[in-house]
């Protein structure tokens, strides 16, 4: 018997239980986004309009990744129905670039994975997600769409019209320092960025223009007295002296570009910029322009929440009110490989209450339970740092075996024509809706009970052929393959099983 004849036979198109993991699954994003949700769902989420700070825990399978695409199906939706007051998503769940290239800066036996970690400080996830917004922003300014832009949030020219010549400069600056896109060469996006926002001026090049114009009226003038008198008025060596006296203006701001270029470059250790396309990016500012500016030219956070600042200041100009930063899939980089000790290390500098708590600024950190227990054997300074009280923290992303319940039956209804059968209606009368709700609560998560009840369905129609189905589900068929699930699950979480 084949599983589309028994789904057929209760007007479900396809198998619900099929997708695992939410990013690819059609199903959820097609037909359970607006309808399903986890319980602590209006706590992690909150108030668009007042983007506020969650920290959830939760086990593999539990939903994490599936709140995150919900909160970027909401925003995306408030940000339609609100063109005033959008709220900008960074998306920060893919640490594998940063790390990698924050890796490359260390040395001998520091680039081991525990002392990488060990030297990783907030200001690197500060430059981290700063990268991801601001060339995020710029490919919207420039009419580039990747992965990362955020959905539903509009730029176009009228916005950029809001922004007066300071704003203008700070995006210039936020540009030189933390636009990572690979589309282009780093000067000519730049240049293009500038064009877009209508910024020019000669003043920047006028040490070069000075220099040039001494060159030529030297030149001309050793050409001017050879051909006319034959030979140079006074010693060759004034000549030489007023040729290099016309380019020291431009040699003094090519040095300050070049050493500025250089501890940005040492400093912003998870940026992929060389040393001289950015100090010739900087060359094209005025003395005056970077005196004054913060740069990330220090292993600090002042800088960083300074240029932090200048970006919400940028936004909130183009009509954005808010930021929400997304971080999950902890789990997933390489340089960690899913050790709980190493994802603390990564993860343990951004519990700071200064950077967790600013103002027009939510931070959504879904994080992996076995970080859990680090929390609980943490010391006095820890929690006066990081203030978790503060933070709408979700200990444990748990489900009832009534929730799951009804998330499989929104399941089957996403994909059913017309009147959907219930969970229920797939079993014989032997195996009431209590033992479901045991069997489910053993479960645990979504991704068991997805795992469970496709691996249930395929024992079940490989016990009848086609011409003599059955379509109810046996108390004998649900039983034996629930243990054999279990018998995994458990295997699974005491890291001896694939799961």
């Amino acid at each position: 018997m084949k599983i589309h004849q028994f789904l057929e036979h209760y007007g479900i198109q396809s198998n619900p239980f099929a997708v695992e993991d939410a990013q690819t699954d059609t199903v959820f994003k097609t037909g359970c986004i607006d309808t399903t949700y986890h319980p602590a769902w209006q706590k992690v989420f909150g108030d668009p309009q007042e983007p506020s700070t969650s920290i959830v825990f939760g086990e593999k399978g539990a939903g994490k990744t599936a709140m995150r695409l919900q909160i970027i199906e909401h925003i995306a939706r408030f940000n339609q129905q609100n063109p005033t007051q959008q709220v900008y998503v960074i998306e920060y769940d893919d640490f594998n670039p940063y790390l990698d290239r924050f890796r490359e800066h260390q040395m001998g036996r520091a680039r081991r994975p525990d002392r990488t970690l060990k030297r990783w400080m907030l200001w690197d996830h500060m430059d981290s997600i700063l990268m991801i917004g601001v060339t995020s922003l710029i490919d919207r300014i420039l009419g580039t769409r990747n992965s990362m832009a955020t959905p539903g949030c509009d730029i176009n020219d009228s916005s950029l019209s809001k922004l007066d010549a300071n704003q203008a400069r700070d995006l210039l600056l936020l540009a030189a320092c933390y636009d990572e896109s690979t589309t282009e060469t780093f000067k000519s996006r730049w240049s293009s960025l500038r064009k877009k926002l209508g910024i020019w001026s000669f003043a920047p090049y006028g040490a070069l223009t000075l220099g040039v114009g001494v060159s030529v009226a030297v030149i001309a003038l050793v050409i001017s007295l050879v051909a006319s008198k034959g030979e140079l008025i006074g010693p060759w060596w004034l000549y030489l002296i007023i040729f290099i006296a016309g380019w020291i203006p431009w040699l003094a701001k090519a040095t300050r570009a070049l050493w500025k270029a250089h501890r940005i470059y040492r400093n912003v250790k998870v940026g992929n910029h060389e040393r001289i396309p950015l100090a010739k990016t900087l060359m094209d500012f005025t003395v005056s322009d970077l005196s004054s500016q913060p740069m990330p030219m220090h292993p600090r956070t002042d800088d960083r929440y300074a240029m932090l600042n200048k970006f919400s200041g940028i936004l909130r100009s183009m009509g954005i009110t808010g930021i929400i930063v997304i971080v999950d899939r902890v789990d997933e980089p390489h340089l960690i490989n899913g050790s709980p000790e190493l994802m603390r290390l990564l993860l343990w500098p951004m519990l700071d209450n200064k950077f967790l708590k600013q103002s027009g600024i939510g931070v959504k950190l879904l994080l992996p339970i076995e970080l859990q227990q680090f929390v609980e054997r943490e010391s006095k300074e820890f929690y006066q740092r990081a203030r978790l009280d503060k933070q709408n923290m979700i200990p444990s992303l748990q489900w009832t075996s009534e929730a799951l319940y009804d998330v499989a039956s929104a399941r089957i209804q996403a994909v059913s024509n017309g009147q959907a059968p219930s969970v229920q209606d797939l079993f014989d009368e032997s195996i009431s809706k209590q033992r479901l709700f045991d069997a489910f609560r053993a479960l645990r998560v979504p991704r068991h009970l997805f795992k469970f009840l496709y691996r249930l369905l395929v024992a079940h129609c490989n016990n009848y052929t086609d011409q003599d189905p059955s379509y109810k589900i046996t108390s004998q068929t649900f039983e034996s393959t629930l243990a054999v699930y279990l018998r995994e699950q458990d295997a699974f979480d005491r890291g001896l099983g694939a799961g």
